[in-house]
């Protein structure tokens, strides 16, 4: 293996106990580039060194942040910038990390942004359940606004903008940016159709919006200090440098990782010492989510796909939200992907019929198949079931919904069916499952 070991970016401050607090933050270099763009970079020159990055967003789509940024309307205000904090995706804790324990880089790149694209509003929107991030990130604001890096005239410059922390109320599909700001509004949180509500042009109160996710705009503050080409030239490709994924699952070593894109691979993250250290207990690889559970599954023949979205592209998966969940042989696939379609039918918000009712009839086949109650012909019934929702199933997928939620449920299950026929046939067959 071949693991490189570049100086951390966003997770640059996670061995000091304090980096949560001012002090700390300051200490170590804190809105040191939020003073260096209001004093000696005009708002165009932040946004060009965040293009020249090609920082991508971390969110989950993977689109090119700069280029967003440049998607809004000359010269129509207000305008306003949403962090998504929400953070739903099974198996993802990357953000509530960052959040917890370094809130002020989070600030410092929302207000840097806020400057580049010129808001008048951040509203950093923090998922129901992290109470501890609430906590700190409500903390962490009042210190700002007391240290003068957010609120009237920032560091005596001419820029002005306000930070308005929101709780979410923990619903998965609020993760998806335009139900964000349905939630933002005091609306249920169920997606917009786009178009015509793209956020850029049609966003929060209908006003130009940009939508960046946490671990995005962390880095921004990096980006400003180093330059974008520094950040460009850490990893290969598109993929450029460093993204953090949440390893989870059968591992030795589970938790929070900062690689470097493209150079390094599956196999490292999951096998090398410095990250998950192998499958636990010496057992057998079997199968691996390599982006959250809306990623098509990856197999033994995946471990050494680069980190790179397009190299999982062209895999017919995503890395999405950087949560990677390996199975060991002791996984039933059945029961695994079982979990996970009813996870996608209780979350879905009911907007879209596919989502509503598929969802809901594949984890009903899927249960009695687990429950020793299938039938001959269920396999084809769910790949029939799954090609209504995702046609063709193939990825990306073909969109037959508002959002991504239901053609995202099929992504277990196809790719399972695939692979593992047999330990279908034998739940069906024997009429229980052969892993107990």
């Amino acid at each position: 293996m071949t693991v490189t070991n570049p100086d951390k970016i966003v997770f640059a401050r996670m061995h000091h106990p304090d980096a949560h607090t001012l002090g700390g933050y300051l200490a170590t270099g804190g809105y040191t580039a939020l003073r260096k763009a209001l004093g000696d970079m005009t708002p165009e020159q932040v946004h060009e060194e965040v293009t020249a990055s090609n920082l991508t967003g971390r969110g989950g789509a993977g689109f090119p942040a700069g280029v967003k940024w440049g998607f809004l309307p000359p010269e129509v205000h207000p305008r306003y910038l949403v962090v998504n904090g929400d953070e739903s995706e099974p198996g993802t804790c990357k953000d509530r990390q960052l959040l917890e324990r370094d809130p002020h880089q989070l600030i410092e790149g929302s207000v840097l942004t806020a400057y580049a694209i010129g808001a008048e509003n951040v509203f950093l929107y923090v998922r129901g359940e992290m109470a501890l991030a609430q906590e700190r990130m409500a903390t962490a604001l009042n210190e700002a606004y007391q240290h003068g890096a957010v609120g009237e005239r920032i560091f005596g410059s001419d820029f002005s903008v306000d930070v308005v922390l929101h709780w979410g109320a923990g619903a998965y599909i609020v993760g998806e940016e335009t139900a964000l700001i349905e939630s933002l509004e005091g609306k249920r949180g169920m997606p917009r159709i786009k178009p015509p509500y793209f956020p850029a042009a049609k966003g929060l109160y209908f006003q130009p919006t940009i939508v960046n996710n946490v671990e995005t705009l962390s880095n921004v503050p990096w980006i400003v200090r180093h330059g974008g080409q520094a950040f460009a030239g850490l990893g290969g490709g598109r993929a450029t440098g460093t993204r953090l994924f949440s390893l989870s699952g059968h591992v030795a070593q589970p938790g929070n990782y900062e690689v470097e894109q493209h150079v390094t691979t599956m196999r490292d993250l999951i096998y090398d010492h410095a990250y998950g250290d192998g499958i636990r207990d010496g057992n057998e690889f079997k199968m691996m989510v390599p982006g959250g559970v809306s990623a098509p599954w990856l197999f033994e023949e995946h471990l050494d796909m680069p980190l790179d979205a397009d190299e999982a592209t062209a895999n017919k998966t995503m890395l999405g939200s950087g949560a990677v969940v390996v199975m060991d042989h002791t996984t039933c696939a059945v029961r695994a992907a079982w979990r996970i379609v009813r996870f996608f039918a209780h979350e879905s918000c009911g907007k879209c019929t596919p989502c509503r009712e598929g969802t809901t009839w594949l984890e009903r086949i899927l249960w009695r198949i687990e429950n020793g109650a299938g039938r001959p012909d269920d396999l084809d019934l769910l790949l029939d079931v799954c090609d209504n929702i995702s046609p063709g199933l193939d990825w990306p997928p073909k969109m037959t919904t508002i959002c991504p939620l239901g053609p995202s449920a099929p992504s277990p299950i196809y790719p399972s069916i695939n692979k593992f026929r047999d330990e279908y046939l034998t739940h069906i067959k024997e009429g229980a499952c052969p892993h107990g």
